[in-house]
């Protein structure tokens, strides 16, 4: 499995319960290429942290408490990036399991939507690799953060 060039893509998860509680899964992830993690969370409801971009690392995220919007968009142009490419949004959260892959190439960003959001990252990169391949994009630069009420 290659992870350049690809779309971002959302794998479902399941969650089953029974006398004993519950268990949710995502059984279709299957660490690819993974070499590290890390947890992130903000410290207010509606905070954007974004935009996180690398030509070669790719990223699983899975919100492991709460809920969160998280985008990405392939980055066109590194020193100037369209602000009218395609973002990809989803809404990941804890009581819904997925997983979503970012594949290399594509900044990526996300907002909190309750107050104990958490999100897993897994990264095929490591520390190091990663420090040598990071771009960073104002946090507006594409803008999917509005919730429209509906």
């Amino acid at each position: 499995m290659t992870l350049e060039g690809q779309l971002p893509t959302l794998m479902e998860g399941q969650i089953r319960l029974d006398d004993r509680g519950s268990v949710s899964f995502v059984n279709d992830f299957d660490f690819h290429g993974v070499k590290r993690c890390y947890l992130v969370s903000n410290h207010r409801t509606g905070f954007v942290r974004a935009w996180h971009a690398h030509r070669k690392e790719a990223k699983y995220v899975t919100a492991v408490q709460g809920a969160a919007v998280v985008a990405a968009v392939k980055v066109d142009n590194w020193e100037t990036p369209s602000v009218t490419a395609k973002v990809h949004r989803y809404v990941l959260s804890s009581a819904n399991p997925g997983v979503l892959f970012i594949p290399a190439g594509h900044a990526n960003g996300f907002m909190s939507l309750t107050e104990d959001a958490k999100l897993m990252f897994f990264s095929t990169s490591t520390l190091e690799e990663s420090r040598d391949d990071d771009v960073r994009y104002d946090a507006r630069h594409w803008n999917p953060w509005d919730v429209v009420e509906r």
